[in-house]
């Protein structure tokens, strides 16, 4: 079974920097394509980015296209998300997902088999 545990959320003003990070465990991570989604309170779940397993390619919501950057280390198990210019709007749980082998570039939630918890980001002045 798939663990996955994000960390690194917290309060930062607007134009701020953090970074997530999502500890794998539980199976082989490099045959795991990986993704962050985000959730505001009212709003459904929407995708942040994603990572593919096969060759590293990256894909971005164009809401966060040139200020987040997503990465994987396979050595550690551990995929992260760099946020850099935080807007309010940046403000919501953050979950990182895993899925099976699957193409590069996957943006739907229902093609995720595994999810973290969620780590809160709160972008305020």
């Amino acid at each position: 079974q798939v663990q996955l545990v994000e960390s690194g959320g917290g309060l930062v003003q607007p134009g701020g920097s953090l970074r997530l990070s999502c500890a794998f465990s539980g199976r082989t991570f490099n045959r795991y394509s990986m993704g962050w989604f985000r959730q505001a309170p009212g709003i459904e779940r929407e995708f942040v980015a994603t990572v593919s397993w096969s060759d590293g390619v990256t894909y971005y919501a164009d809401s966060v296209k040139g200020r987040f950057t997503i990465s994987r280390d396979n050595a550690k198990n551990t995929v992260y998300l760099q946020m850099s210019s935080l807007k309010t709007e940046d403000t919501a749980v953050y979950y990182c997902a895993a899925a099976w082998a699957r193409g590069s570039v996957i943006t739907s939630p229902s093609d995720y088999e595994y999810w973290g918890q969620g780590t809160q980001v709160t972008v305020s002045s």
